[in-house]
C-alpha cells in the first residue's frame, strides 16, 4: 500500500548510490547477495536476542535490498538478477519470524507458525499474480521498474519492513503483531484473488 509513495521518495537517492557502485565495479547480483547475507545475519541476532544488533541489520539489509535495482539501472537489467532478487527477498522474509519462534518456541511458536503460513498464503497469490500479468503483457512501475509483475496489495515490502522494524524494537510483543500482520496478509492475499479474477476472467 506504501510502496509507491516510499519508492517515489527513496528512488533518487538509491540511484545515485547505485550509479556511484557500478562505477566501482559493483554488480546488481552481489549487492543481492550481500543484502541476503546480512538479512540471515539479522535473523541470527534475533535467535540470540541480540535486538538492537538485528534492527540494525534489518535495515542494512534492506538498503541493500533496494540498492541492487539501482545498480542494475546503471548497468544491465536481466531476469536472472530480478529471479535473485525475490527469491532472496522471500528468505529474509521467512527467515526473521522463523528466528523469533527459535529464540522462544513456548512463546512465539503458534503466532511465528501462523506468520510464516499467511507470507506463504500471501507470497504465492503475488507471483500467481505475475505469472499471469506476465501471459497477458501486463506492466506497472508503481512500485518501481522490476523484472516482476508487482501488483499492489494491502501490505506490501514498506508495511512488511516497518513490522520487523517494531518487532525487533518491542521483542516482547512479537506476540499480538505478528497476529496482527498475519491476519492482514491473508486479507491481502483475499483481496489479491479477488483482483486476479477480474482481471484475468476466463
Amino acid at each position: 500500500m506504501l510502496d509507491a509513495a516510499a519508492r517515489r521518495l527513496i528512488d533518487p537517492p538509491l540511484n545515485a548510490a547505485g550509479r556511484a557502485l557500478a562505477a566501482r565495479g559493483a554488480t546488481a547480483d552481489a549487492v543481492t547477495l550481500a543484502g541476503l547475507v546480512i538479512g540471515l545475519m539479522a535473523a541470527g541476532a534475533v535467535w540470540a536476542g541480540l535486538f538492537g544488533l538485528a534492527l540494525v541489520l534489518v535495515l542494512l539489509s534492506r538498503i541493500a535490498d533496494g540498492l541492487d535495482g539501482a545498480v542494475a539501472r546503471a548497468t544491465r537489467k536481466s531476469d536472472w538478477g530480478g529471479y535473485l532478487d525475490i527469491v532472496a527477498d522471500f528468505a529474509f522474509y521467512g527467515a526473521v519470524p522463523l528466528a523469533f519462534v527459535l529464540n522462544d518456541p513456548a512463546a512465539n511458536g503458534v503466532a511465528g507458525a501462523l506468520l510464516l503460513a499467511s507470507f506463504y498464503v500471501n507470497g504465492t497469490s503475488f507471483l500467481g499474480y505475475a505469472i499471469l500479468a506476465e501471459k497477458k503483457d501486463m506492466e506497472t512501475a508503481a512500485q518501481g521498474v522490476k523484472s516482476l509483475y508487482y501488483s499492489n496489495g494491502l501490505l506490501e515490502g514498506t508495511e512488511t519492513i516497518l513490522f520487523f522494524v517494531l518487532i525487533c524494537l518491542f521483542p516482547g510483543a512479537f506476540v499480538p503483531l505478528a497476529v496482527i500482520f498475519a491476519l492482514l496478509c491473508f486479507l491481502t492475499a483475499i483481496l489479491r484473488v479477488i483482483g486476479a479474477r477480474a482481471a484475468f476472467p476466463d
